[in-house]
């Protein structure tokens, strides 16, 4: 990265579900960094399978000198699993974390290294020699004990969480769509408390942005800084309609590709649709977030939603899904619910618009909902 900052993180191919629930067929990256200077800061761990991995990155690194500083900014086991092979691979080195973050390594391994702990907190400092740290909370950005580190000589901005992405660094792919998927699935509830952090960033002169996952930032970092406001204001980042949609017997998928196909005739931007029982629900979350205008379209099902549709709101409502405008398209053979039902799952979300031309069927698609969907084409474009 610098002459002085050298990255020491791991690539993990083994994975198949980050957190137990987000595929990531490109892997993950787990980011570790050391700062060399008259005394030595190591920022951060790695997953458990890869402590020996990462030791040898560390000692390739710092030849016959030994660190004097793990910085620990977040105790997510997928960088805090190697703080105790750390601590007995250099017994002469300092713990640096927040005092939730001691908290939490004595439940987690069983250890808060009070012999050899220095406790930070917002404001506090830390000086290696020529480097300067300085430290910031970042409360619930995702974890309630994260800090951040900004390196005043450098200017890099170590942002544990923040600005991270599914993907391994050894693998070539769009950031933004896998940064997006990250920020919505894992930080997306929390954008109050990012908000804050992107306020005390604005008062920096960042040159760098080093996360715990994805690559190192520092092209254009204007451009990441203004997505990161924007999900996290949970504002529209794209111009078109998102169609999620559930079917039993195609009569409803029918309907959401017969609005698709008017939409595309009166010129929207963009339309994206997910069948929400065969797609990746992460996907479809993501979407929810990244367009201004969302059709739900499903079947009344035990007199309620149908169930993908149900887990679909949940994850919406859950993440302080906000600033939309939203449609229905409900079917229903003899006693239609669907909308009654989404309406409410929704009715705690601020800010959302509803669509003055809603669809019921009956069964199957008639002529007169065709009109409807015509028409809501024409709302929605």
């Amino acid at each position: 990265m610098t002459n002085d900052i050298r990255y020491v993180g791991v690539n993990d191919h083994e994975i198949d579900l980050f957190e137990g629930q987000y595929t990531v067929p490109n892997g993950m990256a787990y980011n570790s960094y050391v700062i060399l200077d008259e005394k030595i800061a190591v920022l951060d761990a790695v997953d458990a399978r890869f402590g020996a991995e990462w030791l040898q990155n560390l000692r390739t690194v710092l030849g016959d000198r030994t660190p004097d500083y793990l910085i620990v900014q977040h105790m997510e086991p997928d960088h805090s699993a190697n703080i105790t092979t750390f601590a007995k691979a250099f017994p002469g080195a300092t713990i640096v974390a927040s005092a939730k973050a001691f908290v939490m390594m004595k439940n987690f391994y069983g250890n808060d290294f009070a012999d050899r702990r220095l406790v930070v907190g917002e404001g506090s400092t830390l000086s290696l020699g020529r480097h300067q740290l300085s430290f910031i909370t970042a409360p619930m950005v995702h974890w309630p004990e994260v800090i951040m580190t900004y390196d005043s000589t450098d200017k890099a901005l170590f942002s544990a969480d923040a600005f991270g992405k599914f993907g391994a660094l050894d693998v070539e792919e769009d950031w933004a769509c896998e940064a997006r998927r990250y920020y919505i699935g894992i930080v997306g509830k929390y954008g109050a408390q990012v908000q804050a952090v992107l306020k005390k960033a604005a008062a920096l002169d960042i040159r760098y942005i080093c996360p715990l996952h994805g690559p190192v930032l520092s092209q254009d970092l204007a451009y990441y800084l203004n997505l990161y406001n924007v999900w996290s204001s949970y504002g529209v980042e794209s111009e078109g309609v998102m169609i999620a949609y559930t079917s039993v017997y195609g009569n409803t998928k029918k309907a959401v590709e017969f609005l698709a196909e008017q939409l595309h005739k009166v010129g929207c931007p963009k339309v994206a649709i997910n069948d929400l029982a065969r797609c990746d629900m992460a996907e479809a979350v993501e979407d929810a977030f990244r367009y201004g205008k969302v059709v739900l379209a499903t079947t009344t099902y035990n007199m309620d939603i149908f169930p993908f549709m149900r887990s679909f709101i949940d994850h919406l409502t859950e993440r302080n899904f906000a600033n939309r405008t939203v449609a229905f398209i409900e079917n229903g053979s003899w006693a239609p619910m669907a909308e009654k039902v989404m309406r409410g799952m929704l009715e705690k979300c601020r800010n959302l618009t509803y669509a003055q031309n809603n669809v019921k069927i009956l069964s199957a698609m008639s002529e007169e909902n065709k009109a409807t969907l015509v028409a809501l084409a024409e709302e929605l474009k």
